[in-house]
């Protein structure tokens, strides 16, 4: 009953002083602007203006509204405004979620200098290891998964960033590390450090040992890439991780990185986002950033062929 334009009515009579003046404002003759009052007056069953006063006086009812009006244009127009900026690719909000703990070391310089570039968009960053990133993706919580499980999801769309090796990180004393690559059944009498994330989401167990039947001799869980090496190096376990996260720890002489099987085991990772979200020219513009990133800061990743 009550709309946007009513209430610019009355703001604009407020503010002019006078019907003349207010639909010079409006840009609308004076008599049309009469009419919209009368009709709103008989909507609302109620007088807005005191006509028997020279000026004509808004009564308390038109005062009410006023009062509304004072809350909601102001929002209302900030929000056309960045409707236009959004339209316009310049704005928007790019809440996302990583699905793996090592990814920090290339998604946080990525994001400085993404940030840089487009200060107006909104900035959100969580790590969804304690919960389901991609129905969040869906229900429009985040804006884009960083993940290396891909599912097949209607509306969702994924983007590969690069490839890298999924390898054991052994003690250089393990006696594993006689060998060039690392079979299942090897691990059966190992300890397994992981990070904190849940046995169907690792590729150790998804691709290697769980296709073998194989169990190792026990798990231990950690929550950061330095600890899990400093635990391996201590001759504590062995783990599985990205090639790439293992590359600044090679060089101390008490690591060693073997292939995981005869073929070795290559993953994708992928950044996922929405499929009526996908061409935003800011979220492409991430994407570039993010792969430009890894590239430059990452060694023994490739690049996805198309």
């Amino acid at each position: 009953m009550l709309e946007i334009r009513h209430m610019e009515t009355l703001t604009a009579i407020r503010e002019a002083g006078s019907l003349q003046e207010a639909a010079d404002r409006l840009h609308v003759t004076q008599s049309a602007l009469s009419h919209q009052l009368r009709d709103l007056e008989v909507r609302l069953k109620t007088p807005l203006l005191n006509r028997r006063t020279r000026p004509a006086r808004l009564t308390t009812a038109a005062l009410r509204i006023l009062a509304l009006a004072d809350e909601v244009l102001p929002r209302v127009k900030a929000t056309e405004r960045e409707l236009q900026r959004l339209a316009a690719g310049r704005t928007g909000r790019l809440h996302l979620a990583i699905d793996c703990h090592s990814c920090f070391q290339w998604l946080m310089p990525a994001l400085d200098a993404f940030r840089q570039d487009w200060p107006d968009v909104a900035l959100d960053l969580s790590a969804a290891f304690s919960f389901a990133p991609l129905p969040a993706l869906v229900r429009g919580d985040l804006d884009l998964v960083i993940t290396s499980d891909p599912q097949a999801i209607e509306s969702v769309t994924y983007v590969p960033l690069f490839r890298y090796e999924l390898v054991l990180a052994m003690a250089s004393s393990n006696p594993l590390s006689q060998y060039k690559h690392i079979e299942p059944e090897q691990l059966a009498d190992q300890v397994l450090i992981t990070y904190p994330v849940d046995r169907q989401r690792m590729d150790v167990f998804t691709v290697f040992l769980d296709p073998a039947d194989v169990e190792p001799a026990a798990v231990r869980k950690a929550e950061l890439t330095p600890i899990i090496v400093q635990l391996v190096a201590s001759q504590r376990g062995v783990a599985a991780l990205p090639n790439w996260a293992l590359t600044e720890y090679l060089n101390h002489g008490d690591l060693q990185i073997r292939q995981l099987g005869s073929k070795g085991i290559w993953r994708t990772l992928y950044a996922a986002l929405r499929i009526e979200d996908a061409h935003a020219d800011y979220l492409q513009a991430f994407l570039t950033q993010a792969k430009a990133t890894c590239f430059k800061t990452l060694e023994g990743i490739k690049a996805v062929r198309q």
